[in-house]
């Protein structure tokens, strides 16, 4: 499917008729779903245009919130080891509602960073708070790492 993303060379292979695309990341062959191949495309777009470097991102990692074991999509992390970004994944058929950026905001209240994505790949949303998290700024663009 087409993505509202640029064209990336993606390594993808076919196992027993299932479809997998490597991540670069996790280093490993994943199984392309809808919404891994929207990962996909946010990881390669975070790196190759915002300028993220790769051993400063996490996917797919757990998190507990509330006591509960919970899965976030992309974490980056600053030069010194902080979380600066997290970014929530859906396939392209879900449309971006209160409710994705809600998932992301309780993800967050483990993470605490000050900048959220979400995305089903055909919409973005770059959500950056300020400093006491009682205002933010929503646009449909993320700006150059690190995300000032």
């Amino acid at each position: 499917m087409q993505l509202n993303f640029p064209t990336y060379n993606f390594k993808v292979k076919k196992v027993e008729n299932r479809n997998y695309i490597f991540d670069i990341i996790r280093k490993k062959f994943v199984v392309l779903t809808p919404e891994e191949w929207v990962r996909q495309h946010l990881v390669h777009y975070l790196i190759h245009h915002c300028g993220c470097t790769p051993s400063l991102m996490a996917v797919e990692k757990g998190l507990t919130v509330n006591g509960l074991q919970k899965r976030f999509d992309v974490l980056v992390y600053d030069n010194k080891g902080k979380a600066i970004l997290l970014a929530e994944c859906k396939a392209p058929d879900i449309q971006l509602s209160e409710n994705t950026f809600l998932q992301a905001a309780v993800y967050n209240q483990s993470l605490a960073v000050s900048r959220l994505v979400i995305t089903n790949g055909l919409e973005l949303r770059f959500c950056q708070y300020n400093n006491t998290f009682t205002a933010y700024e929503i646009t449909n663009d993320i700006p150059q790492y690190p995300f000032t």
